[in-house]
């Protein structure tokens, strides 16, 4: 009896690969298992990434915020001990935003908290 194999399921599975491979450069796009390495690959890039990009944007945060708390003569550890004693429940990205885009409203809060 001839064996029988799923041509439909594994077509479908090598098409959903190149399809997530699709805008690589040269046979990553479409020779099947350069791109199914690639897309392993970018697939663990990504997964890596998305909690990389949680701590870059909190690093931020702390430059700016501290950035602008040295304008005003504190550290950034000064600064955030004595919101956080103040119990003034602005998290850093508020912080940093107020410091960048809203240097009055930062300087009221500097001013708050000194």
């Amino acid at each position: 009896m001839p064996r029988s194999v799923n041509h439909v399921a594994s077509r479908a599975r090598r098409k959903k690969v190149l399809k997530q491979a699709k805008g690589f450069f040269g046979r990553r796009k479409n020779v099947w298992t350069v791109a199914k390495n690639a897309v392993e690959k970018a697939m663990t890039y990504a997964y890596r990434d998305r909690k990389q990009k949680k701590r870059n944007f909190r690093s931020l945060w702390i430059m700016r915020i501290n950035a602008g708390a040295r304008l005003h003569g504190m550290s950034y550890s000064q600064f955030m001990g004595k919101v956080k004693a103040n119990n003034i429940e602005l998290n850093r990205k508020v912080l940093a935003d107020l410091a960048m885009n809203h240097p009055e409203a930062f300087a009221a809060i500097v001013n708050q908290v000194k």
